[in-house]
């Protein structure tokens, strides 16, 4: 029977790019996510579509369909005094605040005397993806997560800073 839109769907997966495992939740604790929401890549979700509770599916995902192509004008020059008291190293990742005030990542490419290359491609940008997923869970929606578009099992109390952190993304 085919996962429908709007059901909560829990999901272990191990992912590689052809070289390495690049993450897993495997053993741990289940990825939660909404389906037909875009919460994860298309191509996995689109590959889960017709998997019930307990299957296991080795997916391949192409990269148009996982983090999209891989960009070369994403790549941008910047001064390094906007980097100060930063420790940059090639290779790292970091994060700032885009144009429309969300979050952006770019990784540093290269690093000169007086200018620093960064890159705005998804660090797997341009790779096709190697999944291994098993679909554990599969419910249907309370009518506060249809709104919210949030499950339960992501939900968390304002918990920061009352010595009450452990595992709220503190």
């Amino acid at each position: 029977m085919a996962i429908e839109k709007n059901q909560i769907v829990s999901i272990e997966y191990e992912v590689s790019d052809g070289e390495k495992v690049v993450d897993s939740n495997i053993g741990g604790m289940p990825l939660v996510f909404m389906f037909g929401k875009g919460q994860i890549i298309p191509g996995l979700e689109n590959a889960i579509a017709n998997m019930s509770i307990g299957e296991k599916a080795e997916v391949l995902v192409k990269s148009q369909d996982a983090y999209g192509e891989y960009e070369a004008e994403a790549k941008q020059e910047v001064p390094k005094d906007q980097f100060a008291g930063i420790d940059l190293e090639v290779g790292m990742t970091l994060y700032g605040q885009g144009e429309d005030g969300g979050t952006v990542q770019v990784i540093v490419k290269e690093i000169g005397s007086e200018n620093v290359i960064i890159d705005f491609n998804h660090p797997l940008a341009g790779k096709d993806l190697s999944f291994i997923v098993i679909v554990n869970n599969i419910r249907e929606a309370s009518a506060e997560e249809v709104m919210s578009g949030i499950p339960v099992e992501n939900q968390h109390d304002d918990c920061c800073g009352t010595g009450g952190g452990s595992g709220c993304g503190c």
